[in-house]
């Protein structure tokens, strides 16, 4: 069986399994009563990872939840269509396909063959864990303008996947640039 877990002890980052469904802790909260005999209660922000739907919920510091049977599988990105976007796992050489819900925004971030962690819940996929940083080649940006390089001056930079994001002057067409997953910014030339 596996390991029960405190609600006092869920801490941030950590993964927890409620009323069957695998969940994500984004944020932990303890309130400490300070009359005699009140109860400690904990809020947790945390992440359906079935859904990816993000609420508050408060618990009694004693509930107890499982440890979900979370798997990280390295797989990498080959190709989307009407049906999802297929990964093949890099041990088992399985392909899965996600659905759109389950990846959310990340086809903005991968071009073929992009490695990354393939989340499984009971064996079954259901969402990708992206790295903090990839490399994508600009295939359109603006000349910058001469003289304009006062401050922090940046320009509109279209990537490989479509995606655009705001990238300093001295970036040129065919270059590769480092983006942030999570904001989707401009992190470096690659």
């Amino acid at each position: 069986m596996a390991a029960l877990l405190e609600a006092i002890t869920v801490k941030r980052k950590m993964y927890f399994e409620f009323e069957n469904t695998p969940y994500y802790c984004m944020d932990a909260e303890v309130s400490t009563p300070t009359a005699r005999g009140g109860q400690t209660l904990v809020r947790l922000k945390m992440r359906n990872l079935l859904t990816r739907a993000v609420f508050d919920k408060t618990f009694k510091a004693g509930e107890r939840f499982k440890e979900p049977d979370l798997e990280l599988v390295e797989a990498s990105y080959l190709y989307s269509d009407g049906e999802g976007s297929h990964f093949m796992d890099q041990e088992s050489f399985e392909t899965h396909t996600l659905s759109g819900e389950m990846i959310g925004n990340a086809l903005e971030y991968l071009v073929e063959g992009t490695i990354l962690q393939l989340h499984k819940f009971n064996g079954n996929p259901i969402g990708l864990l992206m790295p903090e940083k990839v490399e994508l080649t600009v295939t359109y940006t603006e000349p910058g303008a001469r003289g304009d390089t006062s401050g922090n001056v940046t320009k509109l930079a279209r990537l490989e996947t479509g995606l655009e994001i705001k990238a300093p002057l001295y970036i040129q067409e065919g270059e590769k640039v480092k983006v942030y997953t999570e904001t989707g910014e401009f992190a470096g030339r690659a």
